[in-house]
């Protein structure tokens, strides 16, 4: 996905001199020739996220579409009160790209590991929140975030994830994106599980067993109308995210079940309140809280079996 939204950005900037990529002394493999050939669109501020938040909004002042990138946890957290009093209430186009979900730099620990970038970016106004799923979703993300006149955040990964969209499909703000089509569970994802929720689908309708996959690059502004539909027309719905499950894409969806009186089972996968421990690669950290093709397979079936009752 570094990949995907460089390219697009480099596209953007040749076209637009406005355009600036700001970064807290990271991504120099990745960006080494956008900064060759947009050597007055580029800065690199060091390691200094609140310095980079407010450089950012500075410029978006003066008229310019920011794009500031970091590591997830250190762009999320350590700045956030610049990002909500310098860009947020200000409401001005300056886009958040933190690279990592979840254990993208598992070897690094705790303090690396990006759980809750979507539930702090959700509760701010005027912020725009997105998670893609595959590269075709993070250039057109990147392109819709150029448009856009206030704050957008975007967490990407920095793996080769299966490129899961054609090129017809279109991608736009606030708007999911049906994947697969059934009526026996809707599973609705959030971010980089969308190509194992899609082999879960997969594996599901092998058993007879038809599942709706919606992908919600955008979980704020959230699409409520395919939520809302998904619960009427599916007998339960599972939503997939790694982000803890306190605050972040499940929690959007049961408040959108909640506040519009819908009665539909619900079960949400995700990080639970704690704190992961040990050592291990990604694929370990994610087996162990089934955030793998059969987990989510083993969920919708266990949602089937609540609604059989």
């Amino acid at each position: 996905m570094r990949k995907a939204f460089i390219e697009e950005l480099t596209k953007l900037a040749k076209k637009d001199k406005n355009v600036w990529l700001l970064t807290g002394d990271l991504g120099f493999s990745v960006f080494d020739d956008f900064q060759k050939n947009f050597p007055k669109q580029y800065l690199n501020v060091g390691v200094a996220e609140q310095n980079l938040i407010s450089i950012a909004a500075g410029l978006a002042m003066s008229g310019k579409k920011v794009f500031a990138y970091s590591i997830t946890t250190f762009l999320t957290m350590r700045p956030f009160e610049q990002i909500r009093n310098d860009i947020c209430y200000q409401n001005l186009p300056v886009t958040l790209i933190g690279t990592g979900s979840a254990f993208s730099y598992n070897t690094a620990g705790c303090t690396h590991f990006a759980l809750e970038d979507l539930s702090l970016m959700r509760i701010l106004p005027n912020m725009t929140v997105t998670a893609p799923g595959d590269a075709y979703e993070v250039k057109s993300l990147v392109r819709a975030a150029y448009k856009h006149q206030g704050p957008v955040y975007m967490c990407i990964t920095k793996n080769g994830e299966p490129i899961v969209h054609n090129k017809n499909t279109n991608i736009i703000f606030g708007k999911a994106v049906k994947v697969a089509d059934g009526n026996d569970a809707a599973i609705l994802v959030c971010g980089r599980q969308l190509s194992n929720t899609l082999t879960a689908a997969n594996i599901l309708r092998e058993q007879g067993i038809k599942c709706r996959v919606l992908s919600f690059h955008t979980l704020k502004p959230l699409d409520m109308a395919e939520i809302k539909k998904a619960a009427k027309e599916t007998k339960g719905l599972i939503t997939v995210e790694e982000n803890l499950l306190a605050g972040g894409f499940g929690s959007a969806v049961a408040e959108v079940l909640a506040d519009n009186k819908i009665t539909k089972p619900l079960v949400r996968m995700g990080i639970p309140d704690e704190f992961p421990k040990g050592v291990g690669s990604q694929d370990y950290f994610l087996e162990r809280y089934n955030l793998t093709a059969n987990g989510i397979a083993g969920s919708v079936k266990k949602i089937l079996k609540l609604t059989s009752r």
